[in-house]
């Protein structure tokens, strides 16, 4: 049974391990399921003999993160579509006033890394978030997974190559992404066409993710005049006669977003990189399943 200091003790470090969870599946519902079975486990520790319970907490959340994992790559087979992570709320808050921490913090949980992160296998995956978000020691990497430390730093080497080939390769600017996002929105509105694709890079990307619950491409859909005319498109036919749309800014994944709601209800989240003034890529998730812990945050922003 839990002390209130051992209750309390875990609560000081839910951020980290809900952190590490979330980088580690992608879905705000696993990462809670992951921190939860974290606690029973602590619950029932003898805490007397944990001399680092944060290193403790870390190693009991990353190998059930590995472990559901592994459980549900199945699934994300399955998946109708592309696949984007859960929206995920960043706010880091006080406790990561660096402003350099804050940014690799954002950057390890942003759209494009973690869709990056999806090919890594469950432990280069793991390395990947205790070395590169949370800046844990190889040799504490080594004992969380029970591997050599020589072959911790082989599989960080792995999985470090791996998102840096497949990530953008371009600094986003958040004063420029709230502009463009703006104008953005602007265009789209007005059935702008023209507007619209001059804010498209040549080469742009947009991902959509509907899970086949909702409509949304079911492939990439690449170049400016293509993903011009789908967005044209989608605004032309505009929301069914009567409902009411409201569009709210907030921080998902490290970055501002839009969070569409109809009704009051969230529709879609949008979010997109840019780079050299123009839009890079477009992330449009509309699954329902993916949206409903974002419900509250349509009262205000």
């Amino acid at each position: 049974m839990a002390t209130d200091s051992a209750t309390d003790l875990f609560e000081q470090h839910r951020p980290v391990l809900t952190g590490v969870a979330y980088r580690m599946l992608g879905r705000v519902a696993d990462a809670e399921d992951v921190v939860q079975e974290a606690w029973l486990r602590w619950s029932a520790a003898d805490h007397g003999q944990v001399r680092d319970p944060r290193a403790y907490l870390v190693r009991v959340t990353t190998r059930l993160a590995i472990d559901r994992l592994r459980h549900v790559q199945s699934r994300r087979e399955a998946y109708v579509g592309p696949w984007l992570p859960e929206p995920y709320v960043t706010d880091f808050g006080p406790t990561v006033p660096d402003t350099a921490e804050r940014a690799v913090l954002a950057e390890s949980v942003s759209l494009a890394v973690l869709v990056v992160m999806e090919s890594l296998s469950p432990l280069e995956r793991a390395v990947f978030v205790l070395r590169e978000a949370f800046g844990f020691p190889y040799a504490e990497i080594a004992h969380t997974l029970d591997r050599g430390e020589a072959a911790v730093r082989q599989l960080a080497g792995r999985a470090r190559k791996h998102v840096e080939a497949g990530r953008p390769r371009y600094e986003v600017d958040p004063a420029e992404r709230r502009d463009l996002t703006e104008r953005f929105l602007a265009a789209a509105a007005e059935g702008d066409l023209e507007g619209l694709m001059a804010l498209l890079a040549p080469d742009v990307r947009l991902v959509g993710d509907s899970g086949g619950k909702a409509k949304a491409p079911l492939r990439v859909v690449e170049t400016a005049e293509k993903v011009g005319r789908f967005l044209h498109g989608v605004a032309a036919k505009g929301l069914a006669p009567g409902s009411e749309l409201e569009l709210r800014f907030l921080e998902l994944n490290g970055a501002e977003s839009v969070l569409l709601l109809a009704d009051g209800k969230p529709d879609s989240v949008l979010q997109v990189d840019t780079a050299d003034g123009r839009i890079q890529r477009v992330y449009i998730i509309r699954n329902p399943d993916k949206l409903l812990l974002l419900a509250h945050h349509g009262h205000g922003e």
